[in-house]
């Protein structure tokens, strides 16, 4: 018989897995939802030196005493970091684990990442002697939920008892390490994606498909995934879905990704188009693609040109190789915009994890003042070109555009963090930044088929710019997907391309 164990997030308990447990026992298994020390009814139990281990010993306990011969360990967000932790020291023991919206943290990890309030995340940071009211991080207020993951589903019903039930969280939860053997990492796992708080299996294969070493364990034949389309409390929100993707992937059911793609990862896919190669300059990160007749030294005769920076997504590990400047598609539009007379120009920004937003905008600056600075550019006329999760570092020129920037476009972009991005600050959000953009001119590229996910943060942004009286022209790909333009080359997705790198360039004329 299989045995459910299922751990809450950070603030909740036991009780938030009420109807899933109950549908689980109907189905004949059985179902142990846990409430951690400190947690829900069991607040009164916790002290300054509660921490993870404390919760770690709490499921210790549990599977301990249990007979179970099928244990299956359910970690929803803050939960599998003692699902975790506990799972490592009983690998014997363990059938499977279930993230349910939940990261993949790892040895040395702490959950503090999961605080979506920076400033309390960077107090509890520095937090090394746990006294008075410190050891406690209050719970969410009702209209800050939405902060901590989607809400999506969440009747106004079921959001009053989330409040009202939720508790203050231990500090040292949070702020301890996650301290692992590697022995967990030898169980079969499932991966339960909430489309509306920002995952999908799409978004899964992407990071994949780039290459980044933390990702490529997910091909193991066995790890699954599925998709449930709803917020981040998906047992409150869709409790008989749940409760079916559960038994699903106790029997081992779910979407495997494939360890050896048949062809190239989609980002090292050719260009749409035939683009004849141009001359290139590589200073640092940046790369400078120039039209034909600016040379090294500029001639008395030609004036200087135009400028467009483009800016790739990410987050892309560092040891990714390519870089993203090498990727056929950037690659494709610096030698595009060359051949129309313009500077094309590329950049590998630091963006390496969702923490790096920061660092990756300072990139960016850098890159444009160097290329401001280069006298066959003329520093008066630049654009700025973001694509897919780059579209977030756009937020500083909008919110206060120079008189330089002549143009922002953004391909496909993300546009608001997701749910889940606690990590992201709240500078960069271009759905707000956009309502101080005056007229500086938008381009907008948006694919029919975007992901869910992402989707929702373009009609955000756009339902701002037309409150704000924003500039912004959207050009549709019919049938397009994210990253287009190594999808294929089909005529609309060229055209596109074409309208908007004129509409680009016409606003860069003198």
């Amino acid at each position: 018989m299989t045995a459910f164990i299922l751990v809450a997030g950070a603030h909740t308990g036991g009780w938030i897995w009420r109807e899933v447990a109950d549908r689980l026992r109907e189905s004949g298994a059985e179902a142990y939802p846990v409430t951690l020390t400190g947690m829900a009814d069991r607040d009164g139990a916790a002290g300054p030196d509660t921490d993870l281990e404390t919760h770690v010993q709490d499921l210790l306990r549990l599977i301990d005493r249990l007979d179970a011969t099928d244990m299956v360990l359910v970690g929803h967000c803050y939960g599998i970091h003692p699902v975790l932790g506990a799972a490592d020291r009983r690998p014997e023991r363990i059938a499977r684990i279930v993230h349910l919206d939940a990261g993949m943290p790892r040895h040395g990890d702490r959950a503090l990442a999961l605080v979506p309030d920076e400033a309390l995340r960077e107090r509890l940071a520095k937090l090394s002697d746990a006294a008075g009211d410190d050891w406690r991080v209050p719970p969410p207020r009702p209209e800050e939920w939405q902060r901590w993951g989607s809400v999506e589903g969440l009747a106004p019903a079921l959001l009053d008892r989330l409040t009202d039930e939720s508790v203050p969280q231990p500090a040292g939860t949070l702020t301890q390490p996650l301290q692992l053997s590697g022995a967990v990492y030898e169980l079969p796992s499932t991966g339960v994606l909430c489309v509306a708080n920002g995952s999908s299996i799409a978004m899964v294969e992407g990071l994949v498909g780039l290459g980044d070493p933390r990702f490529q364990r997910l091909t193991d034949p066995r790890v699954s995934f599925f998709e449930l389309d709803t917020g981040h409390w998906p047992m409150l929100s869709r409790p008989a879905e749940v409760t079916d993707v559960l038994l699903r992937a106790a029997a081992g059911e779910g979407r495997r990704l494939a360890a050896t793609p048949s062809e190239p990862p989609a980002h090292l896919r050719p260009f749409l188009m035939e683009v004849p190669e141009r001359r290139r300059e590589r200073v640092g990160r940046v790369d400078l693609h120039f039209p034909d007749d600016v040379t090294g030294e500029l001639p008395d005769d030609t004036s200087p040109r135009p400028a467009v920076v483009f800016v790739h997504g990410g987050p892309v590990h560092p040891d990714t190789r390519p870089t993203p400047r090498d990727w056929p598609a950037f690659v494709g539009y610096g030698r595009y915009v060359a051949g129309l007379g313009a500077v094309g120009v590329t950049v590998d920004h630091r963006l390496h994890d969702l923490a790096d937003y920061g660092r990756a905008a300072e990139d960016i600056a850098a890159a444009v003042d160097l290329v401001r600075a280069d006298p066959r550019v003329d520093e008066n006329r630049v654009a700025l070109w973001f694509f897919s999760a780059g579209g977030l570092l756009s937020a500083d020129w909008l919110a206060a555009p120079p008189p330089w920037l002549r143009c922002v476009a953004a391909s496909y972009p993300v546009l608001a963090p997701m749910p889940n991005w606690h990590l992201v600050g709240s500078r960069f959000r271009p759905a707000v930044a956009v309502r101080t953009a005056g007229r500086l001119p938008i381009v907008l590229t948006r694919v029919e088929l975007e992901r869910a996910e992402i989707a929702v943060t373009v009609e955000e942004f756009l339902a701002a710019a037309a409150e704000s009286e924003a500039g912004v022209e959207v050009i549709d790909v019919p049938l397009g997907r994210h990253g287009f333009e190594t999808a294929g080359g089909a005529e609309r997705a060229r055209h596109a391309v074409e309208q908007a790198v004129r509409s680009v360039l016409g606003h860069l004329s003198p």
